[in-house]
């Protein structure tokens, strides 16, 4: 069923990324509201017949989901005048298992995990996408046989100045660097190694643009990178887990958020079941773990900060649920406020 989503009291639209393919997954792609004054979000629906899309984009009058198959494509989507999104078309993405795309000077770039490899798809004046434009591939690989095999593309976005695209490969230990050209082709322009078996899996840039702080996947490592034009450079690393934490199961963090006036960042710890929270010292050329808040459910993978600050949603994949909690602006402490039920969620996009 697909519904329109009420934006009323002050209400924003949401995407609820999911895996339609697994047991008790959703349907499609899941609809919501989420309402920025007092941080509660609600399911209200779902655009069927999207297969798999783990992750989203919310651009406004448009959507885009990457559809996380061996034969990989991205679904670009309209918000119609009833306000509900509709698919426009689908173009494949060239690889396998795409897990994260971003939009980016008019092309919609997405990062094929099981094949090392990153699409580019032009965006067309009606929002639709275009014949793929380019397909990078990494090479290489680490030392963890089982996940580090061969290159694995996890996450494609823009540098806060929107000079460079950066690519991060979990299977190669590595972050690309690219100029995106006008007729839409990337052109390297550096590579940057971390320690052999971090696995990173994503990234993101402090608010001056001069650090960035990658998110390991493989060794329950955060990493602090200095940043200029291109050239990501890996610095101090520390644990994202507090002093004492459990061996088992094994911990595989996730995403990582920085918080809008650049004073915390936040990351997902999927096993320890938690999002951990570093205050931002040194004007972001440090980090310090202040704690781990259990997350309230089971393997939390995509958090997201609303664009004030105000609260952090937190994707349950395992516990079939999205909890949100207000954060502590003075402290970056944070406290769950509300739990909603979703199948199988992977991803909560928005904007507000």
């Amino acid at each position: 069923m697909t519904e329109g989503v009420a934006e009323a009291r002050g209400e924003v639209r949401a995407y609820l990324g999911t895996y339609t393919t697994w047991p008790g997954g959703g349907t499609g792609l899941g609809l919501g509201a989420f309402d920025p004054a007092t941080g509660r979000l609600r399911v209200t629906g779902v655009v069927e017949d999207v297969v798999n899309p783990s992750f989203v984009v919310d651009a406004g009058r448009f959507a885009y989901a990457v559809n996380e198959r061996s034969d990989g494509e991205v679904t670009a989507l309209a918000v119609g005048a009833d306000g509900v999104p509709k698919v426009l078309n689908s173009r494949s993405t060239g690889g396998a298992d795409p897990c994260h795309l971003t939009l980016h000077e008019g092309f919609l770039l997405s990062a094929n995990y099981s094949s090392g490899s990153v699409a580019v798809h032009p965006v067309r004046s009606d929002g639709g996408l275009g014949e793929r434009t380019d397909l990078v591939r990494h090479q290489g690989s680490g030392p963890d046989p089982e996940r580090q095999e061969g290159p694995h593309a996890h996450q494609v976005l823009p540098d806060p100045r929107g000079e460079f695209v950066l690519a991060v490969d979990l299977g190669t230990d590595s972050v690309y660097s690219y100029k995106l050209e006008e007729a839409g082709t990337l052109t390297l322009a550096g590579t940057a190694r971390l320690h052999p078996g971090a696995g990173p899996r994503h990234l993101a840039f402090h608010p001056n643009g001069r650090f960035a702080y990658i998110a390991n996947e493989l060794d329950s490592t955060i990493v602090v990178a200095s940043y200029e034009r291109g050239a990501l450079k890996p610095g101090p690393r520390l644990s994202t887990l507090p002093e004492g934490a459990p061996t088992t199961p094994r911990n595989y963090p996730a995403e990582v958020v920085v918080s809008p006036d650049g004073r915390f960042v936040y990351l997902s710890n999927r096993g320890h079941d938690s999002v951990a929270v570093f205050a931002v010292e040194r004007s972001g050329a440090a980090l310090r773990l202040v704690g781990a808040t259990p997350v309230g459910g089971q393997y939390p993978r995509h958090i997201v900060l609303d664009r004030a600050g105000r609260f952090l949603l937190a994707a349950n994949q395992n516990s079939g649920d999205v909890t949100v909690f207000a954060v502590d602006r003075a402290t970056g402490g944070l406290r769950q406020v509300s739990s909603t039920d979703a199948p199988i969620p992977v991803c909560v996009a928005f904007r507000g």
